[in-house]
């Protein structure tokens, strides 16, 4: 397979946390809901990047303040809103909590994000896995580069209405939903050509995701054309996705 290189521009940005409030809560799909926060001190908020990341402090018991990372999910700069999409999974965790009883005037804080890596240069197609968790980035991506590109999407759900949620569909995208697992990704990842313009970009629970990183680069698929991100890990409270996803290869 041809070793062309795929650069990423990062931006920085200037660290702010940012005091908001609940505008509306909407459901989604069966197993998502929208959050959309407001306020004037989203002037200035940047998101430029399909990966970014804000850290969202949510309340917990014992009165302390326990963070989470999310992507967001849009950003409307006239009217100072931000819209964040959680999983919803019952409500021991802080941040499925948080969504399902949210009601306007209800205070969140934001920070970041610190930074946007945006798309690769030189990239003609794309290959894109998500699970539920990762459907706000795979959107990003799909907005970022679905108009110039030909992007090939599959997402990970045990929810029929998962495609429900909103991506920007055009004519050069296909989406595709597929069961939960590494076998069910290992088996989608074999359809669509991956050729020396192609990037793929893989997003979800870390240990279903160990496989799939394995696989693309037994096949030749070199780290700076692949990028495979653990959001969360089955039995794991806030799971640091900078972490390397295979500790026993953590070239990434």
């Amino acid at each position: 397979m041809s070793e062309a290189s795929f650069s990423r521009e990062t931006v920085r940005h200037e660290l702010a946390a940012r005091e908001l409030r609940v505008v509306r809560r909407e459901r989604l799909t069966s197993s998502l809901t929208r959050i959309t926060v407001g306020g004037d001190q989203l002037a200035g908020f940047s998101a430029l990047g399909p990966e970014d990341h804000v850290k969202l402090f949510f309340p917990s018991p014992n009165g302390e303040r326990i963070s989470r990372d999310y992507t967001p999910a849009a950003f409307d700069a006239d009217a100072l809103e931000l819209s964040l999409d959680f999983v919803l999974h019952g409500d021991d965790g802080p941040a499925s909590r948080f969504a399902s009883g949210a009601l306007a005037g209800d205070p969140l804080v934001v920070a970041g994000p610190r930074g946007s890596r945006m798309p690769p240069s030189g990239a003609k197609s794309y290959v894109l896995l998500a699970d539920e968790a990762a459907l706000p980035a795979l959107g990003r991506w799909v907005a970022a580069v679905g108009v110039e590109a030909q992007v090939t999407a599959f997402v990970q759900s045990d929810h029929a209405d998962v495609l429900d949620y909103p991506l920007a569909y055009g004519n050069r995208v296909t989406v595709t939903a597929i069961p939960t697992g590494a076998d069910a990704a290992l088996a989608a990842l074999e359809g669509p050509s991956i050729d020396a313009a192609t990037y793929v970009w893989a997003a979800g629970e870390a240990a279903a995701l160990i496989p799939v990183r394995r696989a693309l680069r037994a096949g030749g698929l070199a780290k700076d054309r692949a990028k495979v991100d653990g959001y969360w890990r089955k039995g794991v409270a806030g799971l640091d996705h900078h972490a390397p996803l295979d500790p026993e290869n953590p070239e990434d």
